[in-house]
C-alpha cells in the first residue's frame, strides 16, 4: 500500500546510487497511481495539501514533484481547477509526436488512411525492440498519413499482440482522434516518450506508390520507439517522410 510509505526525510544523504531527492521519491509513487489506473487520464488528481497528507511530507514537496511530472506531460496544470492526468485527447499533447511541418508553417489538414492491420508472430528484431519473447504475436498496422490530401507519411507500426487485443483496421479507421488518444481510451496504454533514430534512404517501388513519388525519391527515415510508464515499450514506429514540401522539426533544451 503506498499509505505505508515512508518518505526520506529532507536533509538525508546517501553515498549509495538508490539515493534520490524526496520530491523524485514522491514523484515515482505518483507515477506508480497513475500505471495502476487509480488516476485515469483525463482525470483530477487530488490536491497538493491531500497529496502532501498522504505520503507525509510538505506541500512544496508534492508541488516539486507535480512540476516535474508537468514538465514531462504526465501531468496537466489548469488554472483554478487543479491538476489532471495528462491526456492524448489533450490539445496541445494531440500532436506532440508529429514533427513534421510544411514548408509554409501551416500544418493543414492531416487525414490517415488505413493500408493493412494484421496480427503475426514478431520478427526477431521487432520482438527485441518491443521486449517480447519468442513466438510472441504482434500486431502490424500500415497506414499513409496525408497533408492536405496529399500522402506524406508512410507508417509501419508494430504492437504489443497481448496489450492491444481487438485492434482492427476498422477501428482504427473509425476513431477520429491522434491514434495515441485510440491506445489510450480503448486499451489504457498511454505513450510517455519516444526515442527516434534518423536516417536517408530512397524509396522502394512499394513506398513510391503509396506516397505517389518515383522509386528512388529521398525519403526521410524515422524509427521510433515509444515508451509507456517505467520506460516499458509499446511501440515501434517505422515511417518515410517525403520531405519535398515539409521539414522534420524538434526542439532541444
Amino acid at each position: 500500500m503506498v499509505s505505508s510509505f515512508t518518505p526520506l526525510p529532507a536533509d538525508a544523504t546517501s553515498d549509495g546510487p538508490a539515493f534520490s531527492p524526496l520530491y523524485q521519491q514522491i514523484k515515482t509513487l505518483i507515477t506508480r497511481s497513475l500505471r495502476s489506473g487509480e488516476w485515469r487520464p483525463g482525470e483530477l488528481i487530488p490536491s497538493e495539501v491531500e497529496l502532501a497528507a498522504r505520503y507525509k511530507v510538505s506541500q512544496g514537496t508534492v508541488r516539486k514533484a507535480i512540476d516535474a511530472m508537468a514538465d514531462e506531460n504526465l501531468l496537466v496544470r489548469r488554472q483554478g481547477k487543479g491538476t489532471f492526468v495528462a491526456t492524448h485527447s489533450e490539445q496541445k499533447i494531440q500532436f506532440r509526436f508529429l514533427r513534421l511541418k510544411a514548408d509554409d508553417g501551416e500544418t493543414g489538414n492531416v487525414t490517415r488512411r488505413v493500408i493493412d492491420c494484421r496480427r503475426l508472430r514478431a520478427p526477431a528484431d521487432v520482438g527485441r525492440a518491443l521486449g517480447l519473447k519468442s513466438g510472441d504475436t504482434a500486431i502490424q498496422l500500415r497506414r499513409v498519413m496525408l497533408f492536405r490530401d496529399v500522402p506524406v507519411v508512410l507508417d509501419d507500426i508494430w504492437l504489443p499482440g497481448v496489450l492491444f487485443k481487438g485492434l482492427t483496421a476498422e477501428r482504427v479507421a473509425e476513431y477520429r482522434g491522434p491514434m495515441y488518444g485510440l491506445f489510450e481510451s480503448e486499451f489504457g496504454v498511454r505513450m510517455i516518450r519516444a526515442e527516434e533514430q534518423l536516417r536517408a534512404v530512397a524509396a522502394d517501388s512499394i513506398a513510391a506508390e503509396l506516397l505517389q513519388v518515383k522509386p528512388g525519391t529521398p525519403l526521410l527515415s524515422v524509427e521510433r520507439l515509444s515508451l509507456t510508464y517505467d520506460d516499458q515499450p509499446v511501440e515501434l514506429r517505422r515511417g518515410l517522410y517525403n520531405t519535398e514540401a515539409h521539414y522534420y522539426r524538434n526542439e532541444l533544451s
